[in-house]
């Protein structure tokens, strides 16, 4: 399959890609990444070995939509947990003093 990473054309297989990630220990993932054979990969480590070029020079979105197209599994970046909303100090003054009721 051809695709574009960082303006560069590279022909990309499933077959490419798992030989060439074979021996790479995965890195701490933190944010997107994708499954590639039993192991989860952060996106720009395999955009990095696959590619050979700086991490910096692409996007994990271009690489993300690679893996996607080649059929590999991917994900992307975890859920934000809800906070509880803080009140401000103005509201937290009100509720101490015991805010009226709503009409």
């Amino acid at each position: 399959m051809r695709c574009v990473i960082a303006r560069f054309p590279f022909d990309l297989t499933k077959s490419g890609v798992l030989e060439s990630m074979k021996g790479i220990k995965p890195e701490q993932v933190s944010g997107e990444s994708v499954i590639i054979g039993r192991r989860t990969y952060p996106v720009k480590q395999v955009g990095q070995v696959i590619t050979r070029q700086d991490r910096r020079d692409f996007s994990a979105g271009e690489v993300l939509r690679a893996m996607t197209r080649l059929g590999f599994t991917c994900r992307g970046l975890p859920e934000a947990t809800e906070t509880t909303r803080a009140l401000t100090p103005l509201q937290e003054a009100s509720a101490m003093l015991g805010a009226p009721a709503a009409a």
